[in-house]
């Protein structure tokens, strides 16, 4: 679409008439409101089936099933699941994904993580190379061009999710989603929509993450990345760990952006 973003929407939760619900729909609304065109893959309507299993593949049952072996065969043979192959022709088609979902037990819905598992198999999403070579990943790869962008919505206050809270900083419970995932595909990951505390929300509070949403989708295209480093970029050794003199005295997430 000229002059448009072409937007895959990824929704994990089971009840439209849910917070999740509501914001997606305005999500989606605002987005072509401003031209912009957007697919929509909402898991539980389609009843997303998120189980990694041998007929995915056309894997032939007397043979032991390596999973990452059949995925990769089926699809350089053209023989993975139609369900499957529909998801990668969206994100193919699409130059921004957006992946909401509510956090539960500190992490994505299953049906979000079994979406990953099948539609991010070996041959599409992992085990290619560069135009130099070497192995993609982290920085470069099938998400090359992308913006992603994730929606959740927690329970608990911010203060639970801060450096020193109880249930954990929210970057690291979101890094394998961001940097693992997303990033790992090549994608310029940008700063979550994180919203709190909504257990507790009422509608004036469901109105300002509209709002909040809205805005944040409109700021897609200008909005700077998380600066993750990248794999090739001379931060990391051979063996991908990061050289001694790079963010010395940082572990976790934050060691792998560069500020």
């Amino acid at each position: 679409m000229i002059g448009g973003m072409n937007v895959l929407w990824i929704l994990a939760h089971p009840e439209p008439r849910s917070l999740n619900g509501f914001l997606a729909a305005e999500g989606r609304r605002a987005l072509r409101a401003e031209g912009h065109h957007v697919e929509v893959s909402d898991l539980y309507a389609m009843g997303w089936n998120p189980v990694v299993d041998a007929s995915a593949y056309a894997h032939d049952p007397a043979e032991r099933f390596r999973v990452a072996d059949a995925a990769k065969h089926a699809h350089h043979a053209g023989t993975v699941a139609a369900d499957i192959r529909a998801e990668q022709e969206k994100i193919d088609r699409a130059d921004t994904l957006v992946v909401q979902f509510p956090l539960w037990w500190f992490g994505m819905p299953a049906i979000l993580k079994g979406w990953f598992d099948r539609v991010w198999h070996q041959g599409y999403a992992y085990g290619l190379r560069g135009p130099d070579g070497e192995w993609s990943g982290y920085g470069d790869g099938f998400l090359a061009g992308k913006r992603a962008l994730a929606v959740v919505t927690m329970g608990g206050p911010a203060g639970f999710y801060g450096e020193r809270g109880i249930h954990g900083a929210v970057d690291e419970l979101l890094f394998p989603l961001q940097h693992g995932m997303l990033f790992y595909g090549g994608a310029k990951v940008l700063p979550p929509v994180l919203l709190w505390g909504t257990d507790r929300f009422t509608p004036e509070d469901a109105a300002g993450a509209a709002k909040e949403l809205r805005e944040r989708l409109r700021a897609v295209p200008a909005t700077e990345p998380i600066p993750y480093r990248p794999r090739n970029g001379g931060d990391y050794d051979d063996r991908f760990v990061l050289r001694p003199e790079v963010a010395p005295g940082l572990t976790g997430s934050r060691a792998h952006r560069s500020a």
